[in-house]
């Protein structure tokens, strides 16, 4: 789920889900409160508490209370006059948060509050002349306080004039609807109280704990160790776990690339070991070879031409252990100069035969050489690396030679679109579980390894490299104790003719 959409979810929550639940629950608070309220107070008619209307709720509570007041003034108004039944009465009014007030004459002979002032008995009504009023009510400002005051005029049994007013204040809220009120509150209060832990926890499981992890992974990177899996569902399609993912793919690359690095100082390290033996050796040869024609032991001159012959082969290993270390550091910055162009494959190949063989047949190796393609096929090659090619292949096989006679035979096939050559020899042969290596920069078999050949083990796979970047493909076959074969494939060029039907369009 997108962040928008989590966020758009986290608005409605925080804002109508809730306005809706208190909207309910104040229903169903109401509700019962004003069936307690009437059952209570005895009321048949609907009280709505919450329409801050105090007046009509005072007025509805009493209305009991002046009914039974009425009909006891129709059958005996005397009764009025005794305290005992007019405490009673008011007791009764108390409970409904109201009292009793009762004038006979122009006197006030009961009072039920004790917080009576003389400007509310001041502003009090006069009786009516009809004696037949009963007044539903009408409100009185004494000060700040409102009153609701209900008059009921009569005559006593002598004849004299008596008005009964039952009083409520009318500016506070009964307890009852306090009681209410405060329940909603609390009630709203708990409602966004919990709607908002439920959304923080859903946030918070959702955004804040895969961000708190991946600051965890990011102290890990920070502190050197990539060996860690982020432990965040990346299934979801949101923002944070397409983060994390790519998080997750980049501490995979930092991890690869860091062991690359490893691996690379190693090799490196391993390079240099080997140059410094293989150029160790040379010298060493070369500085026995000048003392001994400077101390005179090369007395005559097939001697001295002997010594200075191996002086000069020495020199010329010297020279291709340095110019394969030079290509090296070339292909490790991927910065070898190609320079591709139309070779005929039959005269090239047949060149570098030529050049090789000399070589060979002064170290007693037979050279075969077996073309099987025609004479106008062509490559798009760089002439001077494919050669780099073919005479390290060569040069590989001629270390690993262990017969009397040795033998290699060079074959060019014709293999459709592509021309395939075919270095075999019949050396010692290489081990089924080297075999798939012997590609790899710095490999050396085992039994190289324990050899006296020496070699920077980076020959073949320069060998690879350039065939790579023709947009061909190596690979080798051998059986131990009989030979090896290398093989590699360049693709023939083709010349694509146009037709004039085909310019027109």
């Amino acid at each position: 789920m997108k962040i928008k959409t989590r966020l758009g979810i986290a608005f409605i929550t925080i804002t109508v889900v809730p306005m809706l639940l208190i909207y309910v629950t104040f229903s169903i608070l109401s509700r019962y409160q004003m069936r307690a309220f009437r059952d209570a107070y005895g009321l048949t008619e609907q009280v709505d508490l919450l329409s801050g209307n105090s007046t009509q709720i005072f007025n509805r509570l009493t209305q009991p209370s002046q009914k039974a007041i009425q009909e006891k003034l129709r059958t005996d108004p005397d009764a009025f006059a005794d305290l005992d039944f007019l405490e009673t009465v008011n007791q009764e009014l108390k409970h409904k948060y109201a009292y009793l007030i009762v004038r006979r004459g122009d006197s006030f002979v009961y009072s039920g509050s004790d917080h009576d002032t003389p400007e509310l008995y001041q502003h009090l009504p006069a009786y009516d002349e009809t004696g037949d009023t009963f007044l539903e009510g009408s409100i009185y400002l004494d000060g700040d306080t409102q009153h609701l005051i209900k008059q009921m005029d009569f005559k006593y049994s002598d004849g004299t004039q008596g008005s009964i007013f039952i009083v409520s204040s009318v500016d506070d809220f009964i307890p009852e609807v306090k009681s209410m009120m405060l329940e909603m509150l609390f009630s709203g209060i708990m409602i966004l109280v919990l709607t908002g832990m439920m959304l923080t926890g859903w946030i918070y499981k959702s955004l804040l704990a895969p961000l708190n992890k991946l600051q965890l992974a990011t102290n890990e990177i920070k502190n050197g160790n990539l060996d860690f899996t982020l432990d965040v569902d990346m299934d979801n399609d949101d923002e944070i776990s397409q983060l994390c993912q790519d998080f997750e793919e980049m501490r995979i690359r930092l991890k690869e690339t860091t062991e690359e690095k490893v691996q690379y100082d190693k090799e490196s390290k391993e390079l240099i070991s080997n140059i410094s033996h293989d150029l160790k050796t040379p010298i060493t040869a070369i500085k026995g070879y000048v003392e001994g024609i400077l101390d005179g032991v090369a007395s005559s001159p097939e001697k001295l031409d002997k010594y200075i012959r191996t002086i000069y082969n020495k020199a010329n290993d010297m020279d291709r252990l340095i110019d394969e270390l030079t290509f090296y550091s070339k292909i490790d910055t991927n910065k070898i100069p190609y320079t591709f162009s139309k070779i005929n494959v039959a005269g090239y190949f047949r060149d570098c035969v030529e050049e090789v063989g000399l070589e060979l047949d002064s170290n007693n190796i037979e050279l075969g050489y077996f073309n099987y393609v025609d004479e106008d096929v062509v490559v798009i090659a760089d002439a001077e690396q494919i050669k780099r090619v073919v005479n390290n292949i060569i040069s590989n096989s001629v270390k690993y030679l262990d017969k009397k006679r040795g033998i290699i035979n060079i074959r060019i096939k014709d293999v459709g679109d592509f021309i395939q050559v075919e270095i075999e020899d019949n050396g010692r042969g290489i081990a089924a579980k080297d075999l798939p290596n012997i590609f790899d920069r710095f490999y050396r078999t085992d039994s190289s390894r324990n050899s006296s050949k020496g070699g920077s083990g980076i020959g073949l796979s320069i060998v690879r490299k350039i065939i790579e970047d023709h947009g061909g493909k190596i690979w080798a076959t051998s059986k131990v104790g009989i030979g090896t074969e290398i093989h590699f494939v360049l693709r023939k060029y083709q010349e694509v003719i146009y037709h004039e039907e085909n310019l027109d369009h």
